[in-house]
């Protein structure tokens, strides 16, 4: 080697794979490629072309653009490009602009085949680096659906507000002013109330309220909200399920941003799905809701065709279902009495956490107050027996295990569920971790929100256990993701001797598992795995990119998790043949299994490595 080729090599040397390699990969490397200074005025030149190279920078910073001109990645000294289209010979999608000029180091397809074939490492290095891209770049695109859009997206006014000592006449000039139909009253930058122009109708006008009376005596008080950073599809659902036409818009700290409008929404989107969540939520009978509930397979395979991100099925039927058993809790109250005293009907689970699929099955409870009387006792009794009954007959099947609000264990007062739980954390047995990985996922459907707020900061409280955390660490290294030697896909066979590998299983409930561990050790109340991760990025307790890869993960096992269930392949539910997969998803499949693998590791280290 020349003294300029032992310097190259020196770098080369210390970047993977090479640093992972016998030197002969190195120096086969080295005496084989172009260096090149690349600047704006010559990257037409260098990179314009169809023929396909591996690069190497050395110096220079450049930005990866995709064909719509998005950044896909900005790439520094020790990145490497060029290598998707030499894995798969397919045409080179992405082009290169050079926002710092310098030197970068270009290797031929037939040396980088050589490479490939001499040493397996590093053929194994560059098909997880193109899956891993793959990952990030399909499910961190821009989305132009409707329900992938995040609420901050379609605000375009920032909040209008008003303190409560304010007049009725001061608010209806303010309105005026501004031309809004609605404003928000706050006090200490805290959102108190609403008031709409409907307000002003029917409170003031209609009642001849004195105009000079505070706004705080027509406001909607503690009025339903939203945070900016949820999705379309969430507020449709919650205006839908309150009859509300109005939505205040907060940050992450409760400061009002804005207000949404039933307008502003139904400009986006022309949605079945949300239809139907309207119908049923104003149902007047059990055979409507049977009616509109025997749509919802059909609906769903329409409406998977008309999104990027199937995975939002999750949400939307969590969001029927949810609809479903507002609606006859209603109804059973119309038929039978309104409840002799409070309660909150709560789900569990995949409910809980907004993943249902076409197969998931009824997980539910009953909270209630302590010290009911036994007619009290036998009111809700029938109720949750009425409402497990009729999810049943609107296809909703019931639970395996039991976990019904029909169930006496299922149906208990606050002190009563806080006990139970209180017992599966300090004595943590198998059968504790399994009711803790569906229990610890639960949310509020109808009832007394009071209620459900002081049971969830009871359970918070008696959660804080770091012998609790490490034995539901290990319960999840107990799982195993189908990855085996020289990082093959492990499957199983049916009993027609078909291999499959179980979705669900072996990647999505590992995933689960692993966000709920970090989201109780950091007090996290949000039963959603998405909305957890996001919510994570606050704390300190997982680094970005971890947190990246696993909903990145999530997303893709959930997306073949629906395509299998959606199109009937004849396999087990949640099961899919990686042989009908292309080379790519196999590549995205192995890599996703990979990283999930990484972080049950990391959370075993973290969590029970005093255990150990």
């Amino acid at each position: 080697m020349s003294v300029e080729q032992q310097e190259v090599a020196q770098f080369v040397c210390m970047q993977a794979p090479f640093s992972m390699l016998h030197d002969s990969a190195c120096e086969y490397f080295v005496s084989h490629i172009d260096s090149i200074y690349l600047t704006r005025e010559n990257q037409a030149q260098w990179l314009q072309t169809q023929t396909p190279k591996l690069f190497l920078i050395r110096s220079g910073l450049y930005d990866l653009v995709d064909a719509k001109g998005d950044v896909v990645k900005r790439l520094a000294q020790g990145d490497y490009f060029g290598y998707p289209s030499l894995l798969t010979g397919e045409a080179i999608q992405n082009r290169l602009q050079v926002q710092k000029e310098g030197i970068v180091y270009m290797l031929a397809q037939t040396h980088f085949d050589f490479l490939r074939h001499q040493y397996k490492p590093f053929e194994q290095y560059f098909v997880r680096a193109h899956a891993n891209r793959l990952l990030s770049s399909h499910y961190k695109s821009k989305n132009d659906s409707w329900s992938e859009r995040r609420i901050s997206e379609l605000m375009t006014r920032t909040a209008i507000t008003l303190a409560p000592d304010a007049s009725i006449r001061q608010t209806a000039k303010k309105m005026k002013k501004h031309g809004v139909s609605s404003i928000m009253i706050t006090e200490h930058a805290i959102l108190v109330g609403v008031v709409t122009d409907r307000d002003l109708r029917n409170r003031v006008l209609a009642d001849e309220v004195d105009p000079q009376d505070a706004v705080s005596s027509i406001m909607s008080a503690k009025p339903k909200f939203i945070f900016e950073n949820n999705r379309v599809f969430s507020a449709l659902h919650l205006m839908l399920k309150y009859n509300i036409h109005h939505l205040p818009v907060l940050d992450e700290n409760h400061k009002p941003l804005g207000m949404l409008t039933s307008t502003d929404l139904l400009r986006q989107q022309k949605s079945d799905p949300v239809q139907l969540i309207g119908r049923i939520y104003k149902a007047h009978s059990i055979a409507d809701l049977k009616r509109y509930a025997g749509e919802i397979p059909e609906l769903l395979r329409s409406f998977s065709y008309n999104i990027e991100d199937i995975s939002l099925i999750g949400k939307l039927l969590s969001g029927l279902t949810d609809a479903l058993t507002s609606r006859l809790i209603h109804l059973f109250q119309e038929e039978n009495g309104a409840a002799p005293t409070s309660f909150c009907f709560i789900c569990f689970g995949s409910q809980a956490r907004e993943e249902q699929t076409l197969h998931s099955d009824q997980d539910n409870g009953l909270l209630l107050p302590d010290d009911l009387s036994e007619q009290h006792q036998a009111y809700f009794k029938h109720m949750g027996e009425f409402v497990c009954e009729q999810l049943v007959e609107c296809g909703i099947r019931r639970c395996p295990g039991n976990i019904m609000a029909s169930s006496d264990e299922c149906r208990m007062s606050v002190s009563q569920w806080c006990e139970r739980f209180f017992k599966w954390i300090k004595s943590p047995t198998p059968s504790a971790m399994l009711n803790c990985k569906i229990f610890f996922d639960l949310r509020f459907i109808e009832g007394s929100n009071a209620l459900y707020s002081g049971f969830c900061e009871q359970l918070n409280r008696i959660s804080r256990d770091e012998l609790f955390y490490a034995a539901m660490a290990t319960d999840i290294r107990a799982s195993s993701v189908p990855i085996g030697l020289f990082n093959k896909l492990k499957t199983q066979k049916n009993d027609n001797n078909h291999k499959y590998i179980d979705l669900k299983k072996r990647g999505v409930v590992i995933i689960n598992d692993i966000v709920r561990l970090y989201a109780l050790k950091a007090g996290i109340k949000r039963a959603n795995t998405q909305e957890r991760l996001d919510a994570l990025l606050k704390h300190s307790l997982l680094n970005k990119d971890d947190i990246y890869n696993l909903k990145d993960c999530w997303r893709f096992l959930t997306q073949l998790r629906f395509s299998t269930q959606i199109n009937e392949e004849g396999l087990p539910s949640n099961c899919i043949n990686p042989d009908k997969l292309s080379s790519l998803e196999r590549h995205q499949l192995k890599e996703a299994f990979y990283l999930v693998k990484q972080a049950q590791q990391a959370a075993a280290f973290k969590f029970a490595r005093g255990s150990l």
